[in-house]
């Protein structure tokens, strides 16, 4: 099972302590379990919700919210906020796109971008309580863990070393393609016909996010691969809540 904690402790904020410095056949077994990281975030937030009924509505959203990005520790929105500013001021070159990553500063676009996003997370949020839309919450994040895994295993991962390339080089890809099935599955059994498009409609978004990020730099990095999960995340959402 140390995959799956070293997969907790990089894509969760919970106080997981890992015994030693994995190794990179380990890590590279830990994004098997992304998905399942989401089903547990799911089912923290599910309950989380049923606490909150009751409560004024957006008081209930934005509790809601604010548990979501503290259970990531605001990761995937940094990588959102990277990939914004590196997007608008990279002007198409690969090599400033990935140096303006590096970047800890956020610039203009990257406030805008992560407002946007929370904003429409929130009133999404919002409407799914009003609907009493439970499975909402365990979709999202389900999906958005699991579009890491599709995207590792699709996609070249482009700066040398470190965790993102230990990640990438020792994936199992045959069992990675399974799990990525028994989490479109997992999706259906979970929200239905619901949960089948909200599955289409990423797969769509992804497909597309991934065909920029290939354009734009040749393959993906951690920064893009934490946007991808924003943005399909947000987008799963915003359609259920339609």
């Amino acid at each position: 099972m140390l995959p799956f904690w070293i997969a907790l402790q990089f894509l969760s904020s919970l106080p997981i302590r890992l015994p030693g410095m994995p190794q990179p056949q380990e890590l590279g077994r830990s994004l098997l379990f992304y998905p399942l990281v989401g089903v547990l975030f799911g089912v923290l937030l599910w309950a989380l919700n049923a606490v909150l009924m009751g409560s004024p509505l957006l008081l209930h959203a934005a509790l809601l919210l604010t548990a979501w990005v503290l259970l990531s520790g605001g990761l995937h929105l940094d990588g959102l906020a990277d990939s914004a500013d590196a997007w608008l001021g990279g002007f198409g070159d690969r090599e400033r796109t990935l140096t303006i990553m590096k970047d800890p500063r956020s610039g203009p676009i990257a406030v805008v971008t992560l407002g946007l996003v929370l904003l429409l997370k929130f009133t999404a949020l919002v409407a799914l309580i009003e609907q009493h839309n439970g499975a909402a919450l365990l979709l999202a994040p389900l999906i958005g863990r699991a579009s890491m895994l599709a995207l590792f295993l699709t996609t070249r991962y482009v700066r040398a070393g470190g965790l993102g390339q230990a990640l990438s080089d020792h994936l199992p890809r045959g069992v990675g393609q399974q799990v990525l099935i028994l989490s479109g599955l997992a999706c259906i059994l979970i929200g239905g016909f619901s949960g089948g498009m909200a599955v289409l409609l990423a797969a769509l978004c992804f497909i597309g996010l991934r065909h920029l990020m290939v354009k734009r730099l040749g393959g993906t990095t951690g920064d893009t691969a934490g946007a991808l999960l924003e943005l399909l995340e947000v987008a799963v959402l915003v359609s259920l809540a339609l």
